[in-house]
């Protein structure tokens, strides 16, 4: 081929790169929702879970708190920032100690004689006199600024009444009106976001937004902001992750090429190496994005780490490369080799299309299209670029002595191999320890001092328990609502005998529909009242008509129709509400969020025979994994059935698939029984990482085989795996010294592996005799 037409060829194939590029850029829509990668809840409590991983109060609220500054300065600072939160679309709800009347909009003020239960009290002649004598008073006082507004249409000060009852039941003290730590040092905030728990993009907007405000209210004054909870937590370490895995891709990137470099002594080499795999991406990533409304960032994530095995693929070529042979000829005699590995590894990630994950759908697409478009690129289109006359490393001195060396070293026969994986399946099974991981807060990369500050700062804002809720089930809201009152009082008698220290529940912002009628039929007619407040007035210095939109209000809310949630909508107690209220398939959940939980036992037994359940959400989180983990060991389970037969069609030969397949096979021992002797308990990213260390295996295995018994060959193959195997090695050996504990179990099951399969496959699968010459 011409040098123009080579050019030509390296313009259109970066031209198609562009394409897949653009496609996968047009259609990309990167979530975060892990529940598409859980299996489908099958109890109530693992519902629950799924509901409440990303909608529920829990996974929305983050806890905020100031100091650095005097507890006066602290205190106008946390108003200033409530004030601020709360016009920020993005973020729902702000309590900090305050009286928040924004809650409740003017449209809905006069249902404040609705929510609370004993305001038609207040609305009698004495009660109301005494009330307007108060009110006098207040005038006179320094909240005179806060009351005077209310006065015309709520002179018992309801809203206020009500703005402190829905103050969390086991909030802070007070200082200057608002909340403070119990040492006074620091001014407390709740703040919960608008966005769901699994919207990491959200949670970082809403962290933002924070920091913007606090910095605007702080100015140049002293002052320091911290901000936790999962939300805070998420944005943290989603940048620790990007700035390790950046670092490593530069680290990885460099040394790719120095040893392509080094390995071809040539420039061109690491360019047109890299060409596969930058293929490979796009093309899986431009798959998932058409064939699915959105890309999991997980999926990307794993799905770049899978398709790793396709950066092999052009150094193999390159290996065999050698003068007298055109690229084209080397790539057609290594295709059956390479092809049997691609297919092998692609029918074993169809099973994961059956899984019943959408998360593992996705991935199997990506890796599917991913790894068949490098095999392609690198049979169909990298020969014509590659230079025709190299060097050929089989006539490499230094790496026929390696070779000749490797010779003398012992096979590993039938008899050997199944004793080594008798104790290799020993030392896993017996190691001590529980043999998998399912609580996945052990996973969790935050800093056990940011940990700490948080469980602090829950103690202290009073925050609910993350692990129990109490959930109560119906036919629809006004039932659950119902139920949840009746409840009221068992909880305030757990709350006196300390079992807990407080409780929420969406009944005490919106009583039930039969609630709100019983207090309607309590009020008062526009004229009774009108001549209650006449009688009231008569010792009192204000105006007969100071008072008529406080009539009005009584009059609205007693003919009013009874609120409603849906009547919340785009308000800041609709936050608040809809996180305690679950309405799916026709039926309908009440949530109890608890505080200060310290006997659950205790709490179970009181809820018995109330249509009340204490949910337990840790132990269904570990259900939910053992079960997603099943689904995985099943598909793999099938994966090796399927990839056992496909070599078998391939190498027609019984004998000559037993030497591929088992390097593979007790790598896989051997990795699961170093990480059980290191004392590592094996989670779903182990998983991942084994699939592929197994395709690694498979790799090297058949290449060894393929060389067969030529000396020539053999020596190209172990070139080339050397290649590959270094490569492969230095980007894993970097993830396994990662401090985020998903990098790290991926790096150091792979780069075990790597190793393991290397030695293996020269121990098992190398050509039987051969005479090499220097």
């Amino acid at each position: 081929m011409t040098p123009r037409l080579r050019i030509s060829l390296a313009l259109a194939w970066l031209a198609l790169l562009a394409l897949l590029g653009w496609v996968a850029g047009r259609g990309l829509d990167l979530g975060g929702d892990l529940r598409k990668f859980m299996p489908a809840p099958q109890t109530p409590a693992q519902h629950l879970l799924i509901d409440e991983l990303g909608e529920g109060p829990g996974a929305r609220l983050l806890l905020v708190a100031l100091d650095g500054a005097p507890p006066p300065a602290l205190a106008v600072q946390s108003r200033a920032l409530a004030a601020r939160l709360r016009k920020t679309p993005r973020i729902a709800l702000v309590a900090n100690g305050d009286a928040d009347l924004s809650a409740v909009p003017e449209r809905l003020r006069p249902y404040r004689y609705l929510l609370t239960a004993d305001a038609p009290a207040r609305l009698t002649a004495p009660a109301l006199a005494s009330e307007l004598q108060s009110r006098v008073a207040d005038l006179g006082s320094p909240a005179a600024s806060l009351i005077e507004p209310l006065l015309e249409r709520d002179p018992t000060l309801e809203m206020l009444r009500l703005a402190e009852r829905w103050q969390p039941a086991a909030s802070p003290q007070r200082i200057d009106g608002v909340w403070f730590s119990r040492d006074g040092r620091r001014a407390l905030l709740a703040v919960q976001t608008g966005a769901a728990g699994f919207d990491p993009k959200a949670q970082e907007l809403a962290v933002a937004d924070i920091r913007v405000a606090y910095s605007a209210v702080r100015a140049s004054g002293p002052g320091r902001l911290v901000v936790t909870g999962p939300g805070a937590f998420a944005v943290e370490v989603a940048g620790r992750t990007q700035r390790e895995a950046s670092l490593i891709g530069v680290v990885d990137s460099i040394c790719f090429a120095l040893l392509l470099w080094i390995a071809y002594r040539s420039w061109k080499a690491p360019l047109l190496g890299a060409l596969p795999l930058a293929t490979a991406g796009l093309a899986g990533l431009a798959a998932v994005a058409l064939a699915f409304d959105g890309v999991h960032g997980i999926t990307v994530a794993f799905g770049f780490t899978l398709i790793g095995v396709a950066q092999d693929y052009p150094i193999h070529l390159f290996s065999h490369q050698r003068p007298g042979v055109s690229p084209w000829a080397s790539a057609r005699a290594l295709w059956p080799t390479l092809g049997t590995g691609v297919a092998s590894t692609c029918i074993a990630y169809l099973t994961f299309l059956v899984s019943g994950v959408e998360g593992l759908r996705q991935l199997a697409v990506f890796t599917i299209v991913g790894l068949g478009s490098a095999a392609l690129a690198t049979r169909f289109l990298l020969p014509a670029l590659i230079d025709p006359a190299p060097r050929d490393v089989a006539r490499s001195p230094g790496l026929r002595r390696l070779w000749s060396r490797i010779e003398r070293w012992p096979r590993l026969g039938v008899t050997g191999g199944l004793l080594l994986a008798l104790g290799l399946f020993a030392a896993a099974r017996l190691a001590p320890g529980a043999f998998w991981e399912n609580d996945l807060s052990k996973l969790t990369p935050v800093p056990a001092a940011s940990l700490a500050q948080d469980e602090a700062l829950r103690r202290e804002l009073g925050a609910p328990d993350v692990r129990y809720l109490v959930t109560l089930h119906g036919r629809d809201v006004e039932q659950v609502l119902q139920a949840s009152e009746r409840l009221v009082p068992v909880l305030d008698r757990l709350r006196a005998q300390q079992a807990i220290a407080g409780y929420d529940l969406a009944a005490r912002y919106l009583p039930s529909a039969a609630t709100q009628r019983a207090r309607q039929a309590a009020l008062p007619r526009r004229e009774a009242l009108s001549a209650t407040l006449r009688t009231a007035l008569a010792d009192s210095p204000f105006l007969p008509d100071a008072f008529n939109g406080f009539v009005d209000d009584v009059a609205t809310a007693r003919t009013a129709t009874p609120l409603r949630a849906r009547d919340l909508a785009g308000t800041p107690l609709a936050g608040s509400v809809e996180g305690l209220l679950i309405e799916r398939g026709g039926q309908a959940t009440a949530l109890v969020t608890l505080t200060g939980l310290d006997d659950p036992a205790a709490v179970a037994t009181a809820l018995a025979g109330r249509n009340a359940q204490l949910m337990d959400l840790k132990e269904a989180s570990e259900t939910l994994v053992a079960a997603y983990r099943g689904r995985v060991l099943w598909a793999l389970a099938l994966a090796a059935v399927l990839l056992t037969i496909t070599v078998f069609v391939v190498l027609r030969s019984p004998r000559r698939v037993v030497r591929v397949l088992a390097p593979m096979a007790l790598t896989t021992l051997v990795i699961l029984a170093v990480l059980r002797v290191l004392g590592v308990e094996l989670n779903l990213f182990h998983l991942v990482a084994l699939i592929l260390a197994a395709g690694l295996g498979l790799d090297y295995a058949l290449f060894f085989d393929h060389a067969g018994d030529d000396p020539d060959e053999q020596v190209r193959a172990l070139h080339a795996i050397v290649v590959c195997s270094l490569t492969t090695l230095l980007v894993f050996a970097l993830l396994g010294l990662s401090s985020i504990p998903v990098l790290r179990a991926i790096g150091l099951t792979v780069a075990v592996g790597v190793v393991s399969n290397f030695v293996l496959a020269l121990l098992i699968v190398r050509g039987r005799t051969m005479t090499v010459t220097t």
